[in-house]
């Protein structure tokens, strides 16, 4: 009885934690709407400053003061991370405030990189609670009781701010109707950056006060980052007493599979989320959750149309380079062409989803990554030759697709969104973990191509020839009436549905073939390296998609491709950089909020801008 009672004991303890950070990003989507992926970051310069005061500030109250300084500096980061990045895009659609959230944690990542330096740094013991307590004979350290003692104090402000203030009158009437809230004259602006500044604050608390039993280092934000998500949509979006439920429950589980099944850890809540959201599909305590007030990719300007004349010979001009690009061109050029063309396809698959279907799919790398390790596994067991395994890799990743799909498309918005993550997760932590058929971490190596594609030029031209094809079964497959029924259980699903289309079999199908067009991409990309690591499975896998597609522009059928080679283009210049990701988060931000249109669409727009004035000066 004191083992397990000491185990849950640490699970509250680590619980504190935990629910701080998820509490303020609750407080924050509740109000804003905003989807905060940047919320990591924030944990993370909680515990950089913090640790910064600790070594000042001496004695017991310098502990504690610092840990409430840390909160309070963090929260006013988050004031200016608001008023100059979020700010400009609160009416934009749900993934470009996704994507301006991404590139804050770049730019947070290099900050702190260069204000810091690269060391971690271990967290000082907190004066007064250091040592145990035996509690039946088991020990618990005196720290875990604090934290267990000091979460419902903070549960409790909330409450009380929430429930007895005038704010949080306003708050929580925001987080029912903030048009209504905007309608009786509040000023939203500031309510927005008071939200945004104490959900920040209590990031940084959470950083803070688990110095004692972690400490301070760069993958802070990446690691919290999945952890918290799971715990605000089990909670319900929006909900702090699920949230603070949700922490309890995925932090004592957590301990009790470190005990009684390790190899479970990294996938048990995910799997705890996919079965809350089956059976409760808004989270324990959330309230239904639509697509974003202007949709999640926005409305479409104008329709989609095929090429034109101009644009077909352009394409048909850089076709006929990258055919003769091996006469003119070196080994390491070709390397990095095929590269490029792979991580095209990739994204192409994605954009399809997006753009046209306004599926936001925070898990796309699963079917990457997916056709990558059955491609890989197939050479390792079976000895199959690359020719039958670059077959079977996109089938793999289609039928991956549509099992995941048949569940994801359940749910809507935010919600679809995070499934789709959770079930990529699950996918990643199965063959990290099942190293011995998988190589875990280890991945495996030596899956090279068949003796008469090992060639650079020769495995070249095959992967040109299966991206740019795979790119234009993507594209026809636009303009045919699939396309356009997908088209319209975009935009307006009951009249699709009035129509005759069965809009969630449409989008199941485009789930479906999307994932089998990742496969491909994935099985050319497992030949091309000779090996697969667990890596291509991950968030940050998924996330270079998403910011290629947004960086190309969702509104044209050229965003994923133009995105693709732009970034996998650049990428071997910025990477030079010491500070590469602070460059790129400025750029990504800076394409948010100046030309949100993307690279395609702003040279469509300009190319339409020229062509009015010619008219205009013809006439």
């Amino acid at each position: 009885m004191g083992f397990f009672i000491a185990q849950i004991l640490t699970g509250l303890a680590n619980a504190s934690a935990l629910f701080m950070v998820a509490s303020g990003l609750s407080l924050i989507f509740g109000v804003t709407r905003i989807v905060n992926f940047a919320h990591g970051s924030f944990y993370m310069l909680g515990a950089y400053v913090g640790y910064s005061f600790m070594q000042v500030l001496p004695g017991a109250w310098g502990f504690w003061t610092s840990i409430l300084l840390a909160g309070l500096v963090v929260g006013i980061i988050g004031i200016v991370v608001e008023m100059l990045v979020l700010r400009p895009v609160y009416k934009a659609p749900e993934l470009f405030q996704l994507v301006a959230t991404f590139g804050v944690i770049l730019v947070v990542q290099d900050l702190t990189l260069l204000i810091w330096g690269a060391d971690d740094f271990l967290g000082p013991r907190a004066p007064g609670l250091k040592g145990i307590i035996r509690i039946m004979g088991e020990p618990v350290p005196k720290y875990d009781l604090a934290l267990i003692a000091l979460t419902p104090f903070v549960a409790f402000a909330l409450w009380w701010l929430i429930t007895k203030t005038r704010t949080g009158i306003l708050v929580r009437a925001a987080t029912q109707d903030r048009e209504m809230v905007g309608a009786l004259g509040v000023n939203q602006a500031w309510l927005f950056t008071g939200v945004f500044f104490l959900g920040c604050a209590l990031a940084g608390l959470g950083g803070a006060v688990q110095l004692p039993k972690g400490g301070a280092d760069l993958l802070m934000d990446f690691n919290i980052l999945s952890a918290i998500f799971v715990v605000v949509v089990i909670g319900g979006m929006g909900s702090l007493p699920g949230a603070y439920v949700a922490a309890v429950l995925i932090s004592v589980l957590n301990v009790f599979g470190v005990n009684y099944l390790p190899q479970s850890t990294l996938a048990l809540m995910f799997v705890v989320m996919v079965v809350v959201l089956i059976f409760r599909p808004f989270g324990l305590f959330g309230r239904e959750e639509v697509a974003g007030e202007h949709g999640q990719v926005g409305e479409p300007e104008r329709p989609i149309k095929p090429a034109g004349q101009t644009a077909r010979m352009i394409v048909m001009a850089g076709l006929v380079l990258l055919a003769f690009l091996p006469l003119i061109g070196d080994s390491f050029l070709l390397v990095l062409i095929t590269d490029i063309a792979i991580f095209c396809l990739f994204a192409a698959s994605l954009h399809f989803l997006l753009g046209l279907g306004g599926l936001v799919s925070f898990g796309h790398a699963a079917y990457f990554g997916g056709g990558a390790y059955a491609a890989a596994l197939l050479v390792t067991y079976a000895g199959t030759p690359m020719e039958l395994a670059l077959i079977l890799a996109p089938l793999a990743a289609g039928l991956t697709a549509i099992i995941f799909g048949w569940v994801c498309l359940r749910l809507t918005g935010v919600y679809f969104a995070m499934l789709t993550l959770a079930f990529a997760q699950l996918l990643w932590s199965l063959v990290f973990q099942w190293g011995d058929f998988t190589g875990g971490d280890d991945g495996l190596v030596d899956i090279w191509p068949s003796e008469w594609a090992s060639g650079t030029t020769t495995f070249y031209y095959l992967a040109l020839v299966l991206c740019i094809g795979g790119i234009i079964i993507l594209r026809h497959t636009a303009h045919a009436p699939f396309g356009y029924a997908l088209r319209g259980a975009r935009d307006s699903a009951r009249q699709a549905e009035a129509t005759g289309i069965n809009t969630k079999h449409v989008q199941w199908v485009a789930f479906g073939f999307a994932g089998a067009m990742a496969g491909i991409a994935g099985g050319l990309f497992v030949f091309s390296k000779g090996s697969i690591f667990p890596n291509e499975l991950e968030i940050a896998r998924s996330f270079d998609a998403l910011i290629v597609v947004f960086l190309g522009g969702v509104k044209t059928l050229a965003g994923g491709v133009v995105g693709g080679a732009a970034l996998e283009g650049a990428k071997d210049y910025i990477t030079r950089f010491e500070y590469w990701r602070l460059l790129l988060g400025l750029l990504i931000i800076f394409v948010v909020i100046v030309a949100p249109d993307g690279i395609a669409g702003t040279l469509r727009k300009w190319a339409e801008k020229i062509g009015l004035m010619k008219r205009e000066d013809q006439a």
